[in-house]
């Protein structure tokens, strides 16, 4: 694979597309046994509330991983990801409930950063509930 997007064809502003990514209990049941991540705090009402959390919260690393999506979809390769960072500012908050929570994440090109490696500067929004997730979320990709 190799990234589908041209260097010369994006700008400083340009804006990728904006996703939403819902988030059920059962989605923090499945990725705590992918990841191997069982702690309590992301399954256990009861345990979450003790230590002082609203309700059971999502894995900050279920985050970062969903909000890139919306790099490596407009890119068109995961592998064109470069680097990537950010600071976990609010936990994503699921109740058990029908709805669970949504991310809703956007990004868009903060800058260009090296014409001969073609790389670009992506900033990432994340929110959830009308708060944001994710502070200092950035990526540097890789462009054709």
């Amino acid at each position: 694979m190799s990234a589908k997007i041209r260097y010369e064809d994006v700008e400083t502003g340009t804006e990728l597309p904006a996703q939403s990514f819902p988030v059920s209990r059962a989605t923090l049941v499945q990725y705590a046994g992918a990841s191997g991540d069982f702690n309590p705090i992301h399954w256990n009402e009861k345990f979450a509330k003790e230590v002082g959390l609203p309700d059971v919260i999502a894995h900050g690393m279920f985050t970062m991983a969903a909000a890139i999506r919306v790099v490596t979809d407009w890119v068109g390769d995961p592998a064109a990801v470069v680097e990537y960072g950010v600071r976990f500012t609010k936990p994503v908050v699921v109740p058990d409930d029908e709805t669970g929570a949504l991310v809703e994440v956007s990004a868009k090109v903060a800058a260009k950063l090296d014409d001969e490696a073609r790389t670009v500067r992506v900033d990432l929004t994340a929110m959830s509930a009308g708060q944001k997730v994710l502070g200092m979320a950035r990526a540097v990709v890789a462009l054709a």
